[in-house]
């Protein structure tokens, strides 16, 4: 079917259906982890458990430790498994415009009024969410399918103020690999190249030697 032929819900709906999640057996993992931050390089242990809380080990430096907690919770927070309803069910949704590629613009009203995103192939290829008083615009351009959902493979974010829509910070660019460990597809590199004053940034958070924890019982 067509985005014509139903509702705009109907339709984000379905994509975001299509996302990749990990399901409620999730036991968490331990896995050693190597950051590189332009010509720093550090390395340690990161674990993520069932409940989806992470913890970084035998990092000493605070900058790198911060660095890894953070993509450690994104981590966490894009592989949740939570219903429609659950995340959207304050929101209302009408279609906007198509693009030449077929990205449909869905636009948001209700909770999160002001918020849209594109679809496309049943791929969300666009976010543009107002977050903790900041609005992050997200372009999709490739993904992994594992044919459990998509993952988001090469995409990017640039941050914007709100009220003056003036660009904060430079646009960053994501690579995501994945592997499948038991059976579940975990991160096992994430390379960000950023856009700062002088040139490029570039970290490079490498995860090696993923185990499942045990589940408990």
């Amino acid at each position: 079917m067509t985005a014509t032929q139903i509702s705009a819900t109907d339709f984000f709906r379905a994509a975001y259906e299509n996302r990749y999640t990990w399901d409620q057996n999730f036991p968490g993992y331990t896995a050693d982890i190597t950051y590189k931050h332009d010509d720093k390089e550090f390395t340690g242990q990161v674990r993520i458990g069932a409940n989806l809380k992470g913890e970084v080990t035998g990092i000493d430096n605070e900058e790198a430790q911060k660095a890894i907690n953070g993509q450690i919770w994104e981590i966490a927070v894009h592989r949740i498994r939570r219903t429609f309803e659950e995340t959207h069910g304050a929101n209302t949704f009408s279609y906007g415009e198509t693009d030449e590629a077929g990205n449909v613009e869905i636009l948001i009203g209700g909770k999160s009024a002001g918020d849209k995103y594109k679809v496309r192939d049943n791929i969300v290829t666009l976010v543009h969410r107002h977050i903790h008083g900041v609005v992050v615009t997200i372009n999709t351009f490739s993904v992994h399918d594992t044919g459990e959902g998509y993952l988001s493979h090469t995409y990017d974010s640039v941050y914007h103020d709100p009220k003056t829509g003036e660009q904060k910070g430079g646009v960053s660019n994501f690579t995501d690999t994945y592997e499948k460990v038991g059976d579940y597809y975990i991160l096992n590199r994430r390379t960000i190249t950023t856009q700062v004053e002088g040139g490029t940034s570039v970290q490079d958070f490498i995860f090696s030697n993923i185990q499942l924890l045990t589940p408990e019982a």
